[in-house]
């Protein structure tokens, strides 16, 4: 499957849109921007807005991953005569595993990036030992996985034929990452470890997180979203996510603020205050010490 795309002076397969199962060819979803023709082998991208549905697909060649880059919405996924409802903030995932059929409803309108990627590059992620099988998941968070996908997108909102190594990194961290930490059936961890935090957890000291971007937020005020005394919070969620809650909710306004640069015109003292820093000055320090870049740059790369 796929197409064939020129590169240089040969030619190679290219992953495309019958790669990805159909949801793509949907009168409610509008994409805004794909990799299509850009000859990438492994993975398909498509960033795009989608208005609420419910529809059924049969099991695509491809893995999927959707990143939510706006909510919370509501999700619902149906298998068999099981339904799960997740209500879902942006930089949550969705995790499909290829060759399954996908039962799903969208209760509100949404902001997307879908990322299709071949069972050969997560296997080969993987070090060609057994069979790797990704989880389903719905409203996950994975930092890594969403700072590569918004990666992914900036290449392909300003594309040029050099940055196709750069594309194969990036395509090759996020399988890995995914075979990493996203697989089923993963051994339970050893009596007397350290637990996480559960997926709705999780979701719900995210989601508190992201309705409170601009303002102060107590390790106590999450903590009592999860039922957990503050100090088990703390714990659990650094075992979770592997960051402290103060560090996932830097990298959360980060996360906003790059994208207010990208999509809004608000002046940047405005982003700042809107996605919880002090000014101008404090969004700009931070960016350079994490992103290694600034707003101005951030703005004019679109």
């Amino acid at each position: 499957m796929g197409t064939t795309a020129e590169i240089g002076d040969g030619t190679m397969s290219e992953l495309g849109l019958l790669d990805t199962g159909g949801i793509l060819r949907q009168a409610w979803v509008a994409p805004e921007r794909t990799s299509s023709g850009l000859g990438w082998e492994h993975a398909y991208l498509s960033t795009q807005r989608e208005t609420p549905y419910r529809s059924t697909f049969d099991g695509a060649p491809t893995h999927l991953l959707i990143l939510h880059l706006s909510g919370p919405v509501t999700v619902r996924r149906r298998s068999g005569r099981s339904v799960r409802a997740q209500r879902i903030p942006a930089g949550g995932l969705f995790v499909h595993p290829a060759g399954r059929a996908l039962d799903v409803e969208l209760q509100g309108g949404l902001d997307t990036v879908h990322l299709y990627l071949s069972d050969s590059a997560l296997q080969e992620a993987h070090g060609g030992r057994e069979a790797v099988e990704l989880a389903e998941e719905l409203g996950s968070s994975d930092p890594l996985i969403e700072q590569v996908m918004l990666a992914l997108d900036g290449v392909v909102r300003q594309w040029e034929p050099s940055a196709r190594t750069y594309v194969d990194h990036l395509v090759g961290m996020l399988a890995a990452q995914l075979a990493h930490a996203h697989t089923a059936g993963r051994p339970a961890a050893p009596a007397g470890a350290m637990s996480g935090l559960t997926t709705q957890q999780l979701v719900s000291a995210r989601e508190l997180m992201e309705q409170h971007i601009s303002d102060p937020l107590r390790v106590s005020d999450l903590a009592a979203a999860t039922g957990l005394s503050a100090s088990q919070f703390s714990r659990q969620f650094r075992t979770s996510t592997g960051k402290s809650p103060h560090q996932f909710l830097l990298q959360l306004r980060l996360d906003h603020a790059r994208r207010m640069l990208r999509t809004t015109v608000l002046p940047i003292p405005d982003v700042a205050v809107h996605c919880g820093f002090s000014h101008q000055e404090h969004l700009t320090r931070v960016m350079r010490a994490k992103l290694g870049t600034t707003p101005a740059a951030v703005r004019r790369a679109g």
